[in-house]
């Protein structure tokens, strides 16, 4: 197959590149680097079968060729980024995927677009199953983020059921792994980061909220299970295990070995309580479910950090 997936240098995007060549498929790649980083594709530069195209999906966006499948993953993802750039998160989100599926409408290709547990907001039903509609603050500061992506749900099927378009839409939960920035404010690097340098991890809250949390390798094999062989039905990828904050930052705590202490800081606005997938869905049609536990991937991903940062003081 010939893919276009978009935002391929950021943190997903460039592992579903290399998921896609492992394959034996042919990859090109499209980012403005916003926020996704060159170094995340530079070791692609000698693969034939990829290449790269410097673009901004809002813009109009044309492809020489044939397409078998575009995977819209521009935007960016963090609270750090989305509440820095509000106004280009809601336009990736509207704008970027109505440009990305008029793509796949003219080459007749498949069209799979990144949504996100976000769209359940501050969930009244635990755990998250694909059929609930969510509970969303729809003028809160984390909405730029949210409605861009419910928005971007409902025009993917609107795309669907007008147009015909073979789609998929899949909701991440909380993804983890080598290729996070270490400032970009998600809690698994914010934690690393900090008991790394030495620095007190900062809890929002009391650190009870629970969170899922999905190793990158075994998320990115849901997201191409999910793009060869699903439906045009939302489905829900993450790790049904659930951690609290708190949980979470002991286990980096032991991961790195570090002697930092936890500080408490307010809890932002919307931030939800709870965050857990029902998988039921991915199991049944896809076969997936997570295989890397919470530890062994923290341990992994600290291993990534630590090399990151010794090189970048040598």
């Amino acid at each position: 197959m010939r893919v276009l997936i978009t935002g391929a240098a950021g943190f997903l995007g460039s592992h579903l590149c290399d998921k896609f060549l492992a394959q034996g498929h042919e990859v090109i790649g499209l980012d403005n680097f916003l926020t996704g980083r060159p170094d995340n594709v530079d070791h692609l530069s000698g693969n034939k079968a990829f290449s790269f195209v410097k673009h901004d999906i809002c813009e109009p966006t044309k492809i020489d060729g044939t397409l078998d499948g575009v995977l819209h993953f521009a935007s960016p993802a963090s609270p750090i980024d989305y509440l820095k750039l509000p106004i280009e998160t809601l336009k990736v989100g509207s704008i970027g995927t109505m440009n990305a599926l008029d793509l796949a409408r003219d080459k007749k290709a498949r069209f799979f677009i990144a949504s996100t547990s976000e769209i359940y907001g501050v969930p009244l039903m635990h755990p998250q199953q694909e059929g609930y509609w969510g509970n969303v603050n729809p003028i809160g500061p984390r909405a730029v983020y949210d409605e861009a992506k419910r928005f971007s749900e409902a025009t993917t099927m609107a795309y669907n059921r007008t147009f015909g378009v073979d789609t998929r839409i899949v909701r991440i939960f909380n993804t983890y792994g080598p290729r996070m920035r270490p400032q970009d404010g998600r809690v698994v690097s914010n934690f690393i980061v900090q008991a790394l340098s030495g620095q007190p991890l900062t809890i929002y809250g009391d650190g009870s909220q629970t969170r899922s949390f999905c190793y990158v390798a075994d998320e990115v094999e849901g997201l191409y299970r999910l793009f060869m062989r699903g439906d045009a039905q939302p489905m829900n990828i993450g790790n049904p295990d659930e951690y609290t904050v708190k949980e979470l930052a002991e286990i980096v705590i032991a991961a790195t070995g570090s002697s930092s202490p936890i500080v408490y800081e307010p809890l932002p606005t919307d931030d939800p309580k709870v965050r857990r997938p029902d998988i039921t869905r991915a199991k049944a049609m896809l076969g997936w479910e997570p295989n890397v536990p919470v530890r062994e991937g923290v341990a992994k991903t600290v291993e990534y950090f630590r090399a990151l940062m010794q090189s970048s003081t040598a």
